[in-house]
């Protein structure tokens, strides 16, 4: 398990027991090998205590927010910032940039809405496999 330093480190903070939210996880550990992007569930004291500081409700986890030494962001915004973060040619879904986010929203949100039943989710939080422990932030 790792530590969370805001002034350094890129945290993703996610919906712990959402099956589709773990599937984009291990996405981003896969083309993300240097270890850039840090993990923390939703559902952790340091998810809640972020989430809520950031105006969500932990209660209701409907987006993802990644947390930089630039900024936070949220919904389809993050999407974007950890395909900046993750470089390469992931760095080509920033051509939706430009788009208000009243046109981008709306489709992260209804995926959202609609993501345990289309993926399913589990009554506990996912356990990490020994790759993503070490990302993982407890604090």
């Amino acid at each position: 398990m790792s530590h969370y330093d805001p002034s350094h480190d890129h945290l993703l903070l996610f919906d712990g027991v959402c099956h589709l939210c773990h599937a984009s996880v291990r996405f981003i550990v896969r083309r993300d090998p240097a270890g850039k992007i840090k993990f923390a569930p939703i559902q952790s004291p340091l998810g809640r205590e972020l989430y809520t500081r950031h105006g969500l409700d932990p209660e209701a986890p409907n987006a993802m927010l990644f947390i930089t030494p630039h900024g936070a962001f949220k919904a389809s915004d993050a999407g974007l910032e950890i395909a900046r973060t993750l470089g390469g040619l992931w760095k080509l879904a920033l051509v939706f940039k430009p788009l208000p986010r009243a046109l981008r929203d709306p489709l992260y949100f209804f995926i959202a809405r609609n993501r345990y039943r289309w993926f399913g989710k589990d009554e506990t939080c996912m356990m990490p496999t020994a790759e993503l422990k070490a990302r993982v932030v407890t604090q």
